[in-house]
């Protein structure tokens, strides 16, 4: 059963990565057509809104990735001091809380999109509808919410946190 949700967490968190690198692919090819288009006197008309709703596919396509292969930033700095023990709480805690608070933005951030589609929230220069680009939010977030959480399980049926002592 967790291979078979292992499987779906890992389609789901490439989908949102794949998402998140057409992001920063359109964000290069805009920023390149701005420079250029400056140089010569006619900087893209737009170019600013569509970085900022880049950033937002950049950064949340990214995040359940990032956990799934451990790049989140952490100090390590008295991990060998530690017995295994309290280095698995500490890994089976962040799972955990980190699935609580992408869960909690997710929520949030549905609320906040249902207000944009009530009220027509669009970007500021070429009206692109800001409700679409929260519910990426929403979805990845869940999807960060779902790697974090199999995470948490993983951690509580091995019982290691997977470093490796040293």
């Amino acid at each position: 059963m967790l291979a078979s949700l292992d499987k779906v967490a890992d389609r789901l968190i490439s989908l949102s990565a794949l998402i998140g690198t057409l992001g920063l692919l359109t964000e290069v090819v805009i920023i390149m057509i701005d420079v250029v288009g400056r140089y010569f006197g006619a900087p893209l008309r737009g170019a600013q809104d569509i970085t900022q709703m880049g950033l937002v596919l950049i950064v949340f396509g990214g995040m359940a990735l990032c956990d799934r292969v451990g790049g989140h930033i952490n100090v390590d700095l008295f991990e060998k001091k530690f017995p295994p023990t309290v280095i698995w709480l500490g890994d089976f805690i962040s799972a955990w809380l980190g699935a609580i608070i992408f869960a909690a933005i997710a929520v949030y951030v549905l609320e906040s999109a249902a207000l944009s589609r009530m009220l027509n929230l669009a970007t500021n220069i070429i009206n692109l509808p800001k409700a679409w680009f929260q519910y990426f939010v929403v979805a990845a977030c869940i999807i960060t919410a779902f790697g974090m959480a199999l995470r948490g399980i993983g951690l509580m049926l091995t019982g290691t946190s997977g470093k490796g002592a040293a």
